[in-house]
This record gives C-alpha cells, sequence and structure tokens, in this order.
C-alpha cells in the first residue's frame, strides 16, 4: 500500500525514471467533473525539466495520455487511469557509479532492504515519480476549483535569500511575471544570482516554499486526533524527495510567541465569525477554520553534486565519485505544482470523509 495515496479519493502510481513510463490510477474522482486537459498540461510544464539553466536538461514531453475514467472531457465516477512515456532517460550516466552509494541518496536504503545494486536513475526515489502526481493534483484541482476553492504557492526561499513578506503582502499573480516563482523581483534576482554561484561550484541549494489554500468553508475539512488536516498535509508534503521540514501557518515562529501575540482573535465580520489574524493557518483542532490554509515546505541541496565525494560501494571498498549527468542545481523552482498537487488531493480526499 506504500504506493497508495489517500483514503477515499486515491492514487496509486507505477514505473521509474528509467523504465517505459510512469503513471497513475485515480479511484473516487468525483462524478461529472469537466476535465481541461490544457490544464493539465500546463501544470505539468510547471514541474517540467530543461526549462531552466540550472534545472536538469533532461527533456521529457510529459504528455499524459488518458486511458480511462474520462469521456468526453467529464470524468465519469471510474478509475482514471493514465501514463506518461519516459523518452529521454539516459541509464549510461551512471555507468561509472553502478553499485556506489550516492551520499544523501536513498541507495543504501533501498540496497539494504530490497537488495538493489543498480541505482540508475534513483528507481522509485526518483523526482520523475512527481509527475503522475501533477497529473493527478491538477485533476484534483479542476474539481476544488467548481466549489471555489484555489491552491497557490511561491518560492519564499533558495539558499540564504529569503523572501520575507508575509503570505497576506505577497502578490503571487506577479509570480509569473519574475525571473523566479517568487512574488518580489528583486529578491528573485538575488536568488538567481545565489543559484549561478552554486552552479559554478558545482554545488546545489535547498529553499521553501509556501502555499495557500484558500476558500475551504471553516469545519468542512479535517477531523479529530489521528485524522487532522495538518497532520495529513505534513505526511503528503514530506513525501515529496528532498522534503525535510513542514510547518503551518507560523509555525516555528510561535515558538518565540507568547500567547497574547500568538492567538487569533474572534471577530464578527459582516455576520460571520472570522479571526483577526491568521498564526494558526487556517487550522484549529486538526479542522479547517474558513481562513485561508498556509504551510511551507523546506527542501535539502539537491545531493546529486559535481564535487569530489566520498562513499562506499555495495562491496564496502571506499570511493571517490564525481556525480555526471543531468541534474538540478536547485529543485524548488520546479517543486511547487507538486506542493499544490498534493495539497488538492489532500483536500478533496478529505471532502469525502
Amino acid at each position: 500500500m506504500s504506493n497508495t495515496f489517500g483514503k477515499k479519493l486515491t492514487l496509486t502510481t507505477f514505473g521509474s525514471s528509467h523504465g517505459e513510463a510512469v503513471g497513475g490510477v485515480v479511484d473516487g474522482f468525483p462524478r461529472g467533473i469537466a476535465i481541461d486537459f490544457d490544464k493539465v498540461r500546463r501544470e505539468t510544464a510547471r514541474r517540467k525539466t530543461g526549462v531552466l539553466p540550472f534545472s536538469s536538461q533532461r527533456n521529457e514531453d510529459d504528455e499524459a495520455v488518458f486511458i480511462s475514467g474520462i469521456e468526453c472531457g467529464v470524468s465519469t465516477g471510474f478509475p482514471i487511469a493514465f501514463f506518461i512515456k519516459n523518452t529521454n532517460a539516459r541509464s549510461g550516466d551512471y555507468d561509472k557509479i553502478r553499485e556506489v552509494f550516492r551520499p544523501s541518496h536513498s541507495d543504501f536504503t533501498y540496497h539494504k532492504k530490497y537488495g538493489i545494486t543498480d541505482f540508475a536513475g534513483g528507481m522509485r526515489a526518483s523526482g520523475r515519480e512527481t509527475v503522475s502526481w501533477v497529473v493527478a493534483g491538477s485533476l484534483a484541482k479542476q474539481a476544488l476549483e467548481e466549489q471555489g476553492i484555489e491552491i497557490a504557492s511561491y518560492v519564499r526561499q533558495i539558499g540564504t535569500v529569503v523572501d520575507k513578506a508575509v503570505y497576506r503582502q505577497a502578490d503571487i499573480r506577479r509570480i509569473e511575471h519574475n525571473p523566479l516563482p517568487t512574488p518580489d523581483s528583486n529578491v528573485a534576482d538575488k536568488m538567481l544570482e545565489e543559484l549561478e554561484a552554486a552552479q559554478r561550484d558545482g554545488d546545489s541549494l535547498g529553499g521553501v516554499v509556501c502555499c495557500v489554500v484558500s476558500g475551504v468553508p471553516a469545519g468542512r475539512v479535517g477531523n479529530p486526533i489521528f485524522d487532522k488536516l495538518s497532520s495529513r498535509l505534513a505526511a503528503a508534503m514530506l513525501t515529496i524527495p528532498s522534503a525535510k521540514g513542514f510547518d503551518y501557518g507560523d509555525g516555528f515562529e510561535l515558538a518565540a510567541m507568547r500567547g497574547s501575540e500568538a492567538n487569533d482573535i474572534f471577530t464578527n465580520r459582516g455576520g460571520f465569525v472570522r479571526t483577526a489574524t491568521n498564526h494558526s493557518g487556517g487550522i484549529q483542532g486538526g479542522i479547517s477554520n474558513g481562513e485561508d490554509i498556509t504551510f511551507r515546505v523546506a527542501f535539502k541541496p539537491v545531493p546529486s553534486i559535481g564535487r569530489p565525494q566520498q562513499t562506499v560501494d555495495i562491496h564496502g571498498a571506499e570511493r571517490t565519485i564525481e556525480i555526471r549527468g543531468r541534474h538540478d542545481v536547485c529543485i524548488v523552482p520546479r517543486v511547487l505544482p507538486v506542493v499544490e498537487a498534493l495539497a488538492a488531493l489532500v483536500v478533496l480526499d478529505m471532502m469525502q470523509c
């Protein structure tokens, strides 16, 4: 069951980075949703490699082929099956490091658990897996849009460069016009400089993504104790390769506040109970409170770097490796649609519980 995501709405994925294809089956998707395939293409294009100079130059079409569950552009309520062909895999890039444990990769743990000795492409741990999530998440986003729920994200940090504006001050609509998907063009320029420096050094960078889910009604999503919206979102986000941290609302910053600063005061706004602030990130008691649901995801630096690194192989022999091939300097700009896709799948799934 580790290949299946969700409870009422499920996504089961298959394939690997260097196999013939990747894909998935979405079960429990609502019937009668008009599917805009151009929106699906736009979402996969946001995740696509080979677009930015600091992203992997692997060039895949990422065209999803749907083979069931959608007729005449409308969901039938039956399982939606799709696949995406791998057309640009180059396993030969890994010839010199076969049977070698790459630092901070899944090679060692996969070897211990499954006995695998050929680590080309990262197998099921590869970021290539996430294209299936984006396809399924795009469908979920379209179903949520019919209920007035929208999801958007932006890059909050790359390396040491941070966009310090709180999300309500950030005009997320501007990210399309900036060199990187962050609201402040000046911050975007500084992020680019940091990326270029890391690329020159044969190194990599991590960063932080901020995501906002708006339009979820109070009391509509989330359950007490072991099925909280916050815990489901955290589990989903930490599934993303290289994800290392999650918080929602003001998150870890709340630890430095007093209760008088951190509490969200309730007000009567036009006959509706609202909060004056949103330190809670739209979730209280694990249930949506009607405010924007906000969370952040931290990503480690890409572990595949061009610098020499010490390691060992499956026989215990010490090795020095320099990882060649096509790898991102930083995955953060490409991971936005992945974050949004998983958020959409979680919210749509929980709305059916």
